[in-house]
């Protein structure tokens, strides 16, 4: 019974090793990337364009995800990532208004399949 109890002891002291709830942010020990801003924030249906995501901690393990589809993306700066076509059928949109969800996906870290960081919804009007 000893024996139980140190153990559980040292556990909860040393932490189990799985997926705690704690602020890190699986980019072995970096932060986690945050998004700020989208450049154009809005587009017509139908309008194609390139998408300049600003924010912060971007690697170049980073891509932009529209939805839930992976766009190419180009590293810039660890503020600055840019997806060069967001597509006309991107941009498809029944009854405007609509809103796609844009997110940044970084790979690596302790994590190994990447984060995601936070969201920000882009309106098509």
């Amino acid at each position: 019974m000893k024996t139980i109890l140190v153990l559980a002891l040292t556990i909860s002291v040393l932490g189990c090793g799985g997926y705690g709830s704690g602020s890190g942010s699986g980019m072995g020990g970096g932060a986690t990337a945050q998004i700020t801003g989208l450049m154009p924030n809005m587009s017509s249906p139908g309008q194609a364009f390139q998408l300049t995501v600003a924010g912060s901690n971007f690697t170049s393990g980073s891509v932009i995800y529209w939805g839930s589809t992976p766009k190419n993306t180009t590293f810039m700066t660890s503020g600055q990532l840019v997806a060069p076509q967001i597509t006309a059928a991107d941009t498809a949109c029944a009854n405007p208004p609509c809103t796609v969800a844009v997110y940044v996906r970084t790979s690596g870290g302790r994590y190994g399949s990447g984060v995601n960081s936070n969201s920000m919804n882009f309106t098509i009007q």
